[in-house]
């Protein structure tokens, strides 16, 4: 079962400078401008710690909303040079955030480091963007739903609100890489992600799940064919506004 509201995020990872505000403008003129497709459709920006004051300032009662791509684990404010706990992601404007992406894995986040963060941040009531997916090793070895049921049992406990915790299907393999699943693995691992979930919650709650990697304008009317995907978490395409909206508009061809 698929959730009728549709998401399209954009990851600009290590990417933008205060004039990249306008890529959001042209993208919420987009939305102003296209009724139907607003009225489904929810679209976040998950930008650089530098650029979520600023944009959530002049982005107020706009339709696009603004996320941050991380925080510290460390709920109170400590020593941790360099680092922003999710209290300092909200005070800056932020409602959304995205844990467990395989960048932050890949340099040290554990399931359980994940774990705290997630606390942390529904704690300061911010949605979070959980973010799940094998490598190329697990997935050769056949071990895809081995390690996507032990990073969603070991990350989400029943005591968080379920209700604010997005799943963000990404195969590590594919991020950047021009390759993506075959259609109906894909649909298999979806329906799995959301069986699992719903083990920890045991209601009838369907958890909103996205698709991420390599997403772009020619392959998002494939992926559209999948109705048990919610939406989509972009990455590189949610730079520019021309293919963003691009991916939208294909969409709901």
């Amino acid at each position: 079962m698929a959730n009728k509201l549709k998401y399209f995020i954009g990851n600009w990872k290590m990417y933008g400078s205060p004039k990249s505000l306008n890529v959001l403008l042209r993208v919420n003129r987009f939305l102003s401008k296209n009724r139907n497709i607003r009225k489904n459709t929810k679209i976040i920006f998950c930008v650089p710690y530098t650029l979520i004051n600023n944009f959530s300032k002049k982005i107020q009662n706009k339709l696009v909303k603004i996320g941050a791509q991380n925080c510290h684990h460390e709920e109170k404010f400590a020593a941790h040079t360099g680092s922003i706990n999710a209290i300092m992601v909200k005070k800056s404007g932020a409602n959304f955030i995205i844990l467990g992406h395989s960048d932050n894995r890949n340099e040290g986040d554990t399931n359980f480091i994940i774990n705290k963060k997630i606390a942390s941040a529904i704690k300061q009531n911010l949605n979070v963007i959980f973010c799940i997916g094998e490598n190329a090793k697990e997935k050769k070895a056949k071990r895809t739903l081995a390690v996507l049921k032990k990073q969603i049992k070991e990350s989400l406990y029943k005591k968080f609100k379920n209700k604010k915790i997005i799943i963000a299907y990404e195969p590590v393999w594919s991020i950047g890489t021009g390759k993506t699943p075959k259609l109906h693995d894909l649909k298999n691992i979806v329906s799995f992600i959301k069986s699992e979930y719903k083990k920890i919650y045991k209601n009838e709650n369907t958890p909103v799940l996205l698709y991420g990697g390599s997403v772009n304008a020619k392959n998002v009317t494939l992926f559209s064919t999948i109705k048990e995907i919610d939406g989509f978490l972009i990455g590189g395409a949610s730079k520019s506004s021309k293919n963003f909206i691009d991916i939208i508009k294909n969409y709901y061809r």
